[in-house]
């Protein structure tokens, strides 16, 4: 049998740090991949992964977590995907319920050269 392969050796490179980064951050991998297709809603999941450094997997599987949950939706577009973001779904934590998805996306996108609201 085979070992079950690590993160250290995923075929898909991790993010590069400086050697001073934190160990944790206060975003999870559903907001910063949500944050991406808002900012390029043509994006291939590979490019995704790649700008949030983690697997082309794992980003599927946080894409189907946000269709799941109806603020994200898929439309097929010749051979390709494009995704539109339903920024009026709450967050879904209690704690952050009274916001919206577009309250975070403004705020996160907020003084961005490259966002489109």
């Amino acid at each position: 049998m085979f070992a079950p392969r690590s993160r250290l050796h995923s075929a898909q490179p991790a993010m590069t740090q400086p050697p001073h980064a934190p160990s944790w951050t206060f975003l999870s991998n559903h907001s910063r991949v949500l944050l991406c297709l808002k900012r390029q809603p043509d994006a291939t999941l590979r490019q995704v992964a790649a700008d949030v450094g983690i697997t082309e997997r794992a980003v599927q599987r946080i894409v189907r977590d946000l269709e799941d949950a109806g603020i994200l939706i898929r439309q097929r577009v010749g051979r390709r995907n494009t995704y539109q973001v339903e920024a009026n779904r709450p967050l879904r934590h209690p704690l952050d319920a009274h916001r919206n998805v577009n309250e975070l996306l403004e705020l996160l996108l907020a003084g961005r050269q490259d966002s489109e609201g």
